[in-house]
């Protein structure tokens, strides 16, 4: 921790560590209000894990929704999300985030520089009271990539292009467009100054106020003094082995999908500079279909197939929220009735291949995944038992009783398709498909993330507490830097880009009004 106040190598009203939809939104509001901001990127390139993402908001109630039709109350809103989160976190914090999304959107829609579209996308709890089957998600409109022009090459492509190494897609869309629009309309502020290799991990106290940070920028240290307050807006820690076992998160780094950046580097400085913590056993979790270099990623639109355990046995909803999938692994896993890899077990209707439609980086050769050991063919269900280490007899039964269900049309068991989300990938039919074609399948699977969701404990304006509830003044987080406002829960697709753009804009807009710190 330094606390010496001369010698600085930049000057800046803000300084926003990190450049996710988050970061960018805060430097964006920054430079909107007449201030002067750094961003300091740790990466190559803009757009952390968002850039990876579908680029989803969940905004409830906002002016792109209403224009699309929708008749959603922010009362009902409260209600639905209350219900979700519980008391795991102060209802100051969650009605922040709730209350200044319409605002944010209606902020952002005011510069032609971004342009939304209303993307129905059910609630995670659909039988949670005042769930939406589709009334509070929107997205930012694609992009052609000459309307970016160079800025593209400074975007963090898809997990697809960077992991795969597939060509660029010839349009712009999801968390490509949310980011691409965002570096538009900053490269129209004369104020903004986005700097890339540049990392963040030691925080400039005077006295108990943060008055700017020490970074490595290209290999070069430079201290960077900020008037207003620094805003660590710079992801998670997932991508940390020696802080997730601190911290006791499941899972390892090789199946998170956040960039490698996340580190967890400026989350530690602000602890180091007083900042409680909390949340920091968590991630946004997921099942993760398993591939041959060990790895397990983020996975859904599952189009057949059920989950089995050690013992045989269905455990799950197969087509619920992927959060809630990826905690019931987890909690089974902790309470010693499973062990990984499980495995989805579907028939030979669409080949070898199993029914999972997007593995967020392309799915290899089949041959590859069976020379592996991770799909595996019988002719029967007692064979494919056998290969995948499980009794054969509860295997069988599990898949006659899944097969009555089918029959009937309702999952006795899990409720499988009950919600709205369950339905998301069936076109609204039925997502319960018989396994009765032989061959036989079972692919194995683990348990991935989309990034930590624990970090530095905040009030509602943003602002760093201490282990005391009291603000250290100039000290602000957002994004999976910040103890997420839900807490333990995952309410609706877009909630974690959605709420780390509010916060960032609520942390630059608390120092607008605020005296400078120093």
């Amino acid at each position: 921790m330094t606390t010496a106040r001369d010698g600085y190598d930049d000057e800046c009203d803000v300084l926003v560590v990190g450049a996710g939809g988050g970061g960018l939104t805060g430097a964006y509001t920054a430079a909107r209000e007449g201030l002067s901001v750094i961003v300091a990127e740790a990466g190559d390139r803009f757009g952390g894990t968002t850039a990876y993402s579908g680029g989803g908001m969940w905004f409830p109630c906002n002016a792109v929704l209403a224009r699309a039709g929708s008749t959603d109350t922010l009362a009902d809103a409260k209600t639905y999300y209350h219900s979700v989160v519980g008391d795991r976190t102060p209802v100051e914090l969650q009605d922040a985030y709730l209350e200044t999304g319409s605002k944010l959107v209606d902020y952002l829609e005011s510069d032609d520089d971004f342009e939304f579209m209303a993307y129905p996308w059910p609630d995670y709890y659909g039988s949670a009271p005042k769930a939406s089957a589709g009334d509070r998600h929107i997205m930012m409109l694609p992009l052609a990539p000459e309307q970016l022009g160079s800025l593209r090459e400074v975007l963090r492509p898809t997990l697809a292009v960077e992991r795969a190494g597939e060509p660029l897609p010839d349009s712009v869309i999801g968390g490509q467009a949310l980011i691409g629009r965002l570096l538009l309309a900053l490269s129209r502020q004369a104020r903004a100054d986005l700097r890339l290799d540049t990392i963040c991990d030691e925080l400039i106290k005077d006295g108990d106020s943060v008055i700017g940070a020490v970074v490595t920028q290209a290999g070069v240290r430079r201290r960077i003094h900020a008037r207003r307050g620094v805003l660590i807006a710079s992801g998670g820690f997932e991508r940390n082995e020696k802080m997730r076992d601190e911290y006791g998160v499941p899972g390892a780094c090789r199946d998170a999908m956040g960039p490698e950046t996340n580190q967890g580097l400026a989350i530690r400085a602000g602890i180091a500079a007083g900042g409680d913590v909390d949340l920091m056993s968590e991630a946004w979790w997921s099942p993760g279909l398993t591939h041959p270099d060990g790895s397990s990623t983020f996975s859904l639109w599952f189009t057949g197939g059920i989950f089995v355990d050690d013992a045989g046995d269905r455990f799950v909803n197969e087509s619920a929220a992927y959060d809630r999938i990826g905690r019931e692994v987890l909690d089974r896993i902790a309470a010693g009735s499973m062990t990984l890899p499980y495995w989805m077990i579907y028939d030979d209707r669409a080949g070898e291949r199993p029914p999972v439609n997007t593995a967020s980086i392309p799915i290899g050769e089949t041959k590859d995944y069976q020379d592996a050991g991770l799909w595996i063919s019988a002719d029967t269900l007692e064979d494919l038992a056998g290969k995948i280490g499980v009794p054969a007899d509860r295997l069988v039964a599990t898949v006659r009783r899944f097969n009555e269900f089918v029959s009937a049309d309702e999952d006795a068991d899990f409720q499988r398709g009950s919600e709205p989300y369950d339905r998301s990938f069936s076109g609204g039919g039925s997502p319960l498909v018989a396994i009765e074609q032989a061959p036989f399948h079972a692919a194995a699977f683990g348990v991935s993330d989309l990034g930590t969701k624990g970090g530095l404990r905040t009030d509602a304006a943003a602002r760093v507490l201490d282990g005391n509830a009291t603000v250290i003044r100039g000290l602000y987080a957002a994004g999976n830097s910040m103890a997420a406002a839900s807490g333990t829960a995952y309410p609706g697709g877009g909630n974690p880009v959605g709420s780390s753009m509010v916060f960032s804009h609520l942390a630059v807009l608390d120092m607008v009004h605020r005296p400078p710190v120093s």
